[in-house]
C-alpha cells in the first residue's frame, strides 16, 4: 500500500514556505492538520443513460425508506447515503445526449454544444489544487469527460489506469532535470504569447478584445499549471509497493466489466489516499458507449438496454446492470470507509455524488435524476434519508402504471428543485465561496447537518 506519514511532529504551513524559500502553496501534510485544518475531497461518479427507473425509484420519503431493488446494494451503506429524487437541470430538459456536459455545469449549451458556464469540479479544484499535486483527476471507461473549464474548454478524461497510475507515482518521464527544461520552454513560449497578445489588445475592437480577453485567461490558466507542475518537480511521490504496481500494470478487457470498474475505483482510491488530488470525475461510460457487462449475461450496450421501448426482458436486463453498478458503487465506498485518516474514516472526509444526467433513456428524459450523495460527515452533510421532491406534488408513486411515472421523467414535478442547488450546497462544503451556482435556487437545507 501505499506509504503512510508520521504524525510525530507539526509545522506550519508558512513555516514550511519560509523554510523552503518558495511562494507557492505545499502540498497537505500530515505534520500541518493543527494548524490549517482537514483535507476536503469530492468525487463526482456519472452512469449514462440513465436508470430502469420504474426499479430504482424509491417510493417513500424521509428515514423509514425502503431501497428500490436497483439500489439494495448499498444497504450496508445506509446511514452514509441520501439518495434524491425530483431533482433537474432546466437547462437540461430535451439535450437528449448533451446531458454528461450539463451534469456538473447547470449550463445552456452554445452554438458549438459547449457549456456556457464552467463545471463544479473545476470550482472546487480551485480551492484544492494549490494543495496537491494534480487540481484534479478526470477518468473515464469509455471517453466523454464531466469537466469544463470557465471558457468552454474540456478537460479530456483519461481512459488508461496505467497511464495514470504511471502519471501519478511512476518516474517522471526523461527525468526531473529534462522536464524543468520542457516547463522552462513552455513558460517562454506562454511569455511571448501574453506579450504579443497584450500588444494586439490595444490595436482591436470591442468585440475583438472580449474574445482576446477570454483567450488571455485561457493562457494565463496554462501559465498557473506551468508554475505549479514546475514546483512539483522537487516533491518526491510517494512509495507504493510491488503489488500495487503490478495490479495497475495491465488494464483488464472491457469484456471483464467488473474488473475495468474495479480498477478505475481503486485508482481513485489511492489518488485520494496519498493526497494527490481532492477531486475526481469519473465517467463509467458515455452516453454513446456504456459497456456491456457479459460476466453476467448482458451482451448489449448500456444505450441500447436504455432504448428498450418497454420490452420487458431489455428492461429486466437494464436492471441487473443497474444492480451491478450499484454493487460496485458500494465497493467503492467500502474502501473509502476502510482507510483510517488521522482517525476519521476516509468516505467522511470525502463527497461522493452517483447518478446521471438522464433519468428515462429511452426517451431522453432529462427530469427527475437519478442521484445517491454520499461520505462527506466530516464536512457538515447529513445522511439516512430518502429525500424526494417529487412526492408534495404528485402525492404518491404509481409504478404499475409505467407512463405515469415517466411522465415526471420527462418534465419535472417542481420547477424550482433545481440540480444546481445540490451543486451550490456542495460546493459551499468544499469551501467555495459563491452563493449562486448556475441557475440554483439557494442551498439545499435537507442534506446538511
Amino acid at each position: 500500500m501505499a506509504h503512510v506519514h508520521t504524525r510525530r511532529w507539526r509545522i506550519s504551513r508558512r513555516h514550511a514556505l519560509r523554510s523552503m524559500g518558495v511562494s507557492i502553496a505545499l502540498p497537505f501534510l500530515d505534520c500541518m492538520h493543527d494548524r490549517v485544518g482537514r483535507p476536503k475531497r469530492c468525487v463526482f461518479v456519472y452512469v449514462p443513460n440513465g436508470f430502469n427507473v420504474l426499479t430504482w425509484q424509491i417510493t417513500t420519503a424521509g428515514r423509514d425508506y425502503a431501497l428500490s431493488p436497483a439500489l439494495a446494494g448499498l444497504t450496508r451503506h445506509r446511514d452514509r447515503i441520501t439518495p434524491i429524487s425530483g431533482l433537474h437541470h432546466p437547462t437540461g430538459i430535451g439535450k437528449a445526449h448533451k446531458c454528461a456536459r450539463i451534469w456538473l455545469t447547470g449550463a445552456t449549451l452554445d452554438n458549438e454544444q459547449r457549456p456556457t458556464s464552467v463545471s463544479a469540479d473545476q470550482l472546487m479544484a480551485d480551492v484544492t489544487g494549490m494543495h496537491t499535486r494534480f487540481r484534479s483527476l478526470e477518468l473515464a471507461v469509455t471517453g466523454g469527460t464531466l469537466s469544463w473549464t470557465r471558457d468552454g474548454v474540456p478537460l479530456p478524461s483519461q481512459r488508461s489506469p496505467k497511464a495514470v497510475f504511471d502519471r501519478l507515482f511512476g518516474a517522471t518521464r526523461g527525468g526531473v532535470e529534462r522536464a524543468r527544461s520542457r516547463l522552462a520552454r513552455r513558460a517562454s513560449i506562454l511569455d511571448l504569447v501574453l506579450d504579443r497578445a497584450k500588444e494586439l489588445r490595444k490595436r482591436v475592437g470591442r468585440d475583438d478584445r472580449t474574445r482576446l480577453d477570454e483567450y488571455l485567461t485561457a493562457v494565463r490558466d496554462v501559465e498557473i499549471r506551468t508554475q505549479h507542475a514546475e514546483h512539483w518537480l522537487d516533491v518526491p511521490k510517494p512509495r507504493v509497493d510491488a503489488g500495487t504496481r503490478a495490479r495497475f500494470a495491465v488494464r483488464p478487457p472491457l469484456s471483464a466489466a467488473g474488473d475495468t470498474y474495479a480498477m478505475f475505483y481503486d485508482l481513485v482510491v489511492l489518488a485520494l489516499r496519498t493526497d494527490m488530488t481532492r477531486v475526481i470525475t469519473f465517467m463509467t461510460g458515455s452516453e454513446s458507449h456504456g459497456l456491456a457487462i457479459p460476466e453476467i449475461g448482458i451482451h448489449q450496450t448500456r444505450h441500447e438496454l436504455s432504448h428498450h421501448g418497454g420490452i420487458r426482458e431489455k428492461m429486466d436486463r437494464l436492471t441487473r446492470c443497474d444492480a451491478f453498478l450499484t454493487r460496485h458503487f458500494a465497493r467503492f465506498l467500502d474502501r473509502l470507509a476502510e482507510h483510517d485518516e488521522a482517525g476519521e474514516p476516509l468516505l467522511d472526509r470525502t463527497i461522493v455524488l452517483y447518478g446521471s444526467g438522464m433519468s428515462y433513456g429511452h426517451n431522453h428524459g432529462n427530469a427527475n435524476l437519478p442521484l445517491v450523495l454520499a461520505g462527506g460527515r466530516g464536512l457538515g452533510l447529513a445522511h439516512g434519508r430518502h429525500v424526494d421532491k417529487n412526492l408534495p406534488r404528485i402525492g404518491k408513486y404509481d409504478l404499475a402504471h409505467p407512463h405515469e411515472h415517466y411522465r415526471i421523467c420527462l418534465r419535472p414535478a417542481d420547477s424550482r428543485a433545481r440540480a444546481s442547488s445540490l451543486l451550490l450546497t456542495l460546493l459551499q462544503r468544499m469551501d467555495v465561496a459563491v452563493d449562486r451556482f448556475a441557475d440554483s435556487l439557494g442551498p439545499m437545507s435537507e442534506i446538511v447537518s
